[in-house]
């Protein structure tokens, strides 16, 4: 999956181009897992190492959320003395708490910025960054919507552009041929690494968006915004479309090649759902991942090939075994720090 590279930081190295050729999120909520229940559903899983106990802190995008759920819940299994929490306060959230040392371990939908990497430096946190699943942003409108069936990054543009504040409100403003009904927008909040990752492929800048929509950092909160207005139309991760299928419609979006394509585990897979497919991450702080070995364990779970599985079950891709193995590697070598290369 080549992904679109507007900044140095969302350039990624030859591994992943010649893998994936084919392509020319939040709410402050908190889950604690340590007493979760297996999921019944059979998933073959690699064992967790048991008898290690004591607390993993996560927080951040509520994209990545469903994949830390489940990680945690099958490592609560083997280790049922630890306290694995995670909350969804979004990616920005996420490293807000992960600088200020309140966290172990940061989830992002997207790379960590500069500023951030600072305000972690300011404080003395060493980090170390790994990616761990592909996702598919995912466009959704109300099931009573029958005309937006395939949409363009320009019409996302009319909708979301900051000039369409206040004056873009209406369907037909987006499309002559769209009907007179009004338009209701939701999408992440500001400190959503999906907001970021949105507004720079549709509007080319990121955090470039209007400002009069329905935000949250909880993506269930854009679930029922959606699924209560007839015109409306929202984003988030793809798992959240999987788990509300049966309420929400996936619009197909024009790719690169002129296509219309909708998103799944397939097109998100073989680099077809362009743009706006994406690496997934999470960052571990270096001195907890030495010193507390739970986190260890808990890393090292995540990061076993047989737990890809776990991934695929939360509505993502998992990443090839050798795509995977760089991530081990990062972690197994300590090497801090973003790296646009790293896949």
């Amino acid at each position: 999956m080549e992904f679109k590279a507007r900044k140095m930081r969302y350039a990624y190295s030859a591994t992943l181009l010649a893998l994936l050729t084919s392509l020319a999120a939040c709410g402050g909520g908190t889950t604690t897992t340590a007493d979760a229940p297996a999921d019944g559903g059979g998933t073959e899983v690699a064992a967790a190492g048991g008898g290690v106990s004591g607390d993993v802190l996560i927080d951040g995008s509520s994209t990545v959320f469903p994949i830390a759920e489940a990680m945690s819940e099958e490592f609560s299994i083997a280790n049922p003395d630890t306290n694995v929490t995670v909350g969804v306060s979004g990616s920005g959230g996420g490293f807000k708490k992960f600088c200020a040392g309140e966290t172990d371990i940061s989830n992002a939908s997207r790379p960590i910025k500069d500023k951030e990497v600072a305000a972690c430096e300011e404080a003395g946190i060493e980090f170390i960054e790994v990616p761990i699943a592909f996702d598919g942003l995912t466009i959704v409108t109300n099931q009573a919507n029958d005309w937006a069936q395939c949409l363009t990054t320009e019409q996302l543009n009319v909708m979301w552009s900051p000039d369409s504040e206040g004056s873009v409100s209406n369907w037909n403003q987006v499309d002559p041929s769209f009907p007179d009904q009004a338009l209701g927008l939701y999408g992440p909040g500001t400190d959503s690494g999906t907001f970021d990752y949105f507004t720079d492929e549709v509007n080319g800048e990121e955090g470039a968006s209007r400002g009069d929509y329905t935000a949250s950092e909880d993506d269930n909160v854009i679930v029922n915004g959606v699924t209560g207005d007839e015109g409306a139309l929202g984003y988030f991760g793809y798992a959240y479309f999987e788990e509300n299928s049966g309420s929400l419609k996936a619009v197909e979006i024009q790719n690169e090649a002129g296509e219309c394509v909708a998103p799944s585990t397939e097109t998100i897979a073989d680099g077809s759902y362009n743009p706006m497919s994406r690496p997934l991450f999470f960052y571990v702080k270096k001195e907890a991942y030495d010193t507390k070995e739970q986190v260890k364990a808990f890393v090292d779970f995540m990061l076993d090939p047989a737990n890809g599985v776990l991934v695929g079950d939360s509505g993502y891709v998992a990443l090839p075994d050798d795509i995977l193995g760089n991530s081990k590697a990062r972690v197994d070598d300590a090497k801090l720090g973003t790296d646009p290369t790293n896949l």
